[in-house]
């Protein structure tokens, strides 16, 4: 009788090892990562959140290679981060990563195609056809690609900037509070979206958010208080998120 396989070791897109993150010196020292250490899953939709100063926004920032870190390591994929030339990190950003943030950065005077193909455009690649189309229909952009932002809702344009981040097919796409511009039903149209990416697409994604209800759509949070990772949830809900959010207003959370 043959014995069952061994149970699969996830894969990660990223991760930071020990990695912290000191603005300031003497009384003006600023510790917003505390030696952090976590890994994000390939094909798998992570939320970050915390509360406001706990260093979330510049966790992300660091992983993603948006921002220097003062000790530690970050790698995406087998790339270290710390190793790599401005121009060398300018170009991992460019081909292994992509960004959704709170504004949509779309260019004024480009159509809906072309801002979703203008970063491989510049780096002088073809977008793979297949995968764009099936990026735009998993958007529902396919009316709309030839309107500019001004021809288009809020939402509209966030569909856009998704879009853009997810054309290249990166190794992980990371968004920082990408519904904080839009209304309700808008930002659950988007985080539909990012999750749909994930589990029809297998992309990875990585996101930062204050709103439970946009944490719940993840398939893990992660949880910081004062630059440390204190708890993480897997398949969380609206509700559990509020609640273990709630705890970190204890006099042992903000001893610490």
């Amino acid at each position: 009788m043959m014995s069952s396989p061994p149970p699969r070791t996830p894969t990660v897109a990223a991760r930071a090892t020990d990695l912290s993150k000191v603005y300031g010196q003497g009384d003006t020292r600023v510790v917003a990562l505390d030696r952090v250490s976590v890994g994000f899953e390939r094909s798998r939709f992570t939320a970050i959140m915390g509360p406001s100063g706990s260093g979330k926004s510049t966790l992300m920032h660091c992983v993603a290679g948006l921002d220097s870190f003062s000790s530690g390591s970050v790698h995406v994929g087998d790339v270290e981060l710390g190793a790599l030339t401005d121009r060398q990190l300018t170009r991992l950003r460019r081909d292994k990563v992509g960004f959704v943030f709170q504004a949509f950065n779309l260019l004024p005077t480009l159509t809906a195609l072309e801002n979703i193909t203008l970063p491989m455009d510049i780096a002088g690649r073809t977008a793979d056809k297949e995968w764009l189309d099936g990026v735009i229909r998993m958007v529902g952009l396919s009316g709309r690609l030839g309107h500019r932002p001004a021809q288009l809702s809020g939402g509209q344009q966030q569909r856009v900037a998704v879009a853009r981040a997810l054309a290249s097919r990166p190794e992980i796409v990371f968004g920082d509070e990408p519904t904080g511009n839009l209304d309700s039903r808008a930002g659950a149209e988007i985080l539909g979206f990012l999750r749909d990416s994930v589990r029809t697409l297998g992309q990875t994604v990585v996101m930062v958010t204050h709103d439970p209800v946009a944490a719940s759509y993840a398939d893990r949070v992660v949880f910081l208080v004062d630059g440390r990772i204190v708890d993480e949830m897997y398949e969380p809900s609206a509700d559990g998120v509020l609640e273990l959010m709630k705890s970190f207003d204890t006099p042992r959370f903000r001893a610490s």
